[in-house]
């Protein structure tokens, strides 16, 4: 197999998933802006409810803060943190209910000691150095391919690629139990708690859908990016 193969059908296999996902991106920042024009009955802010779900489940050691940009929610399991966008720190409405409880279920799931999130923090050290390898390598591919091929048996970079892409795509699979439970943990606590009308939970249930599928997006392209150096693997061998 030449090298300008090897370059070029990874790209390929990668445009779809990237499109796919910058339109699911796209989307939820629709759903995100369509539902925030909607205030909650109870005029509960992200920060408030963020407050409450946490202090429901027991848990006083996780500060609730406000961070740039939109969408950038994320718990912060290291400085036990829940880091909520200003829209939703700030906001009244279905969406921002649900990704406020949404960030504070991975802060339950740390409190349980949740066994797939407990593995993913396991893995991002893996994460990290697999996507600086794969980078390295596919850069060095696409400006001297002809001399990596030439200094490097193509199966052994091959087998780099398989090793590195399967822990991404390991990592991609083990997030998504840890996103669905997250979310249906935001989901059950803000309807029994009375956060959300049933019109209102219908919005929240919405818009973590769309938040859901980025991660889903993210893990086909994974295992699409897995089969394909498999299966080259394969055929070097025939």
């Amino acid at each position: 197999m030449d090298f300008m193969t090897l370059n070029i059908w990874p790209m390929l296999i990668a445009l779809p998933f990237m499109f796919l996902g910058m339109a699911i991106s796209a989307r939820l920042k629709s759903k995100f802006h369509k539902y925030a024009k909607v205030r909650l009955q109870n005029g509960m802010t992200g920060r408030e409810i963020a407050e409450q779900m946490l202090y429901d489940n027991g848990i006083y050691d996780v500060k609730v803060t406000s961070v740039n940009g939109t969408l950038t929610d994320h718990y912060n399991p290291l400085n036990k943190t829940v880091n909520l966008s200003q829209g939703v720190y700030n906001g009244a409405n279905a969406a921002a209910a649900a990704i406020a409880a949404h960030e504070c279920g991975h802060a339950v799931q740390h409190a349980t000691s949740y066994g797939p999130l407990k593995l993913r923090s396991k893995l991002v050290p893996l994460q990290n150095a697999s996507g600086m390898i794969m980078n390295i390598v596919i850069m060095i591919a696409l400006f001297g391919g002809y001399a990596l091929y030439q200094a490097v048996p193509v199966e052994a970079i091959i087998w780099i690629m398989i090793a590195t892409n399967g822990i991404l795509f390991l990592f991609s699979a083990v997030t998504l139990p840890v996103e669905f439970d997250a979310s249906k943990r935001a989901l059950a606590w803000i309807e029994r708690n009375g956060i959300v009308t049933q019109e209102e939970l219908v919005m929240s249930k919405d818009a973590l859908k769309w938040a859901a599928m980025t991660y889903i997006v993210a893990a086909l392209s994974a295992l699409a990016s897995l089969v394909y150096w498999v299966l080259q693997l394969l055929g070097s061998r025939d």
